[in-house]
């Protein structure tokens, strides 16, 4: 049984600790997060909801190749700026990059009739080009995560050239596998046109309760911990790089949509092979050049069974799949990111981009 002198320092241990987390929080609410995506880049296209960014260097003798990141359609670039030291863009042009990135603001109103052909076809080769002419290097490595991912590889299969290497991150091929995206897609239960035609673009609203659905207990249980670690600056700063990300969801272009559920949730048309891009047949075997796929073991957005196929769906003779621990947001940033992703993927690119 414990002394009484021991039940007082327990009791003022806990007393201090709730003191410090509760003025914590005080602070938390009167104050702002980190400023994230501040990396130093010049905007190359304003068009739109279509931004492309180049980055400026940190080293002198850069790579011959530059590199494109694509971003996924529903959420904000910054996720791979984040803020010094834990920022992708800021690692590869340590390394010796030059970094562009692909990145999407709210679509506007008479941009309700965007498809995905508009972004295959005139977004990605417009950014293509611009890189082009910007490097003076007729070769570009992309880089796509999530859908961007996708948009990449329906990019590639009709544009062989110019591309010098593809690397994708957590992109599915099989929608039929992202089965809590199936469920609130039933095409039984949910009528798709309806939404279109009635609010123009799909709201942010809609498709963050979507993916809060994936998780419903996560956002309650996340809350919980900052309560419990308010008194921890580096873990109140993560936690608040990452809930504004998650929460930071863009609309989509309507018609652009409208497709992606039709054409990829219901008729999983890239893996059956009767995806059509401007009238053309998209067949991912003719993507040869140099092909690197990164996969998360705990990913509950892309299941690892959504992007299993891809490997064999790629025609390149260099082809490689990774899966790493960690799940779809911490693949890409954070410490489990700057442990494992980033130094593979600049490995990989180094000894493909000279």
């Amino acid at each position: 049984m414990a002394s009484v002198p021991d039940i007082f320092a327990v009791a003022q241990t806990e007393f201090d600790r709730a003191m410090r987390r509760n003025l914590k929080g005080l602070d938390y609410f009167a104050t702002s997060g980190p400023k994230l995506g501040a990396s130093p880049k010049d905007v190359l296209i304003d068009r739109g909801t279509m931004r492309l960014y180049h980055y400026r260097a940190r080293v002198d003798d850069v790579y011959r190749v530059p590199v494109l990141l694509v971003m996924a359609t529903t959420n904000r670039g910054y996720i791979f700026d984040m803020i010094p030291g834990q920022s992708m863009v800021e690692y590869l042009l340590l390394a010796g990059f030059d970094v562009f990135m692909l990145d999407w603001e709210a679509p506007r109103a008479d941009e309700k009739r965007l498809t995905i052909d508009s972004y295959v076809l005139d977004f990605l080769p417009q950014a293509v080009a611009r890189v082009a002419a910007e490097t003076g290097e007729p070769d570009v490595s992309i880089v796509g995560y999530c859908f961007g991912g996708v948009l990449s590889l329906l990019w590639a299969a009709l544009h062989p050239t110019p591309l010098a290497n593809l690397a994708t991150f957590t992109t599915p091929v099989d929608f039929s596998a992202m089965d809590m995206f199936q469920s609130w897609a039933d095409r039984r239960f949910f009528d798709v046109d309806k939404l279109v035609d009635t609010f123009g673009n799909c709201p942010g609203d809609y498709l963050y309760t979507a993916f809060d659905m994936l998780r419903p207990g996560a956002r309650v249980a996340g809350n919980v911990r900052l309560i419990d670690n308010l008194h921890d600056d580096e873990f109140v700063k993560s936690f608040r790089m990452f809930d504004r990300w998650s929460t930071d969801i863009l609309p989509l272009a309507g018609e652009y949509f409208r497709e992606t559920v039709k054409q990829l949730m219901w008729d999983n048309r890239l893996l059956d092979g009767s995806m059509t891009i401007g009238d053309r047949v998209i067949d991912l075997k003719h993507i040869t050049a140099p092909f690197l796929h990164v996969a998360a073991e705990h990913d509950h957005i892309v299941p690892t069974a959504a992007s299993a196929p891809l490997l064999s769906m790629v025609g390149s003779d260099d082809k490689e799949e990774v899966v790493l621990k960690g799940g779809h947001v911490s693949l890409v940033a954070g410490a489990n990111a700057v442990r494992r992703m980033w130094p593979k993927l600049a490995q990989w690119l180094s000894v493909r981009s000279t």
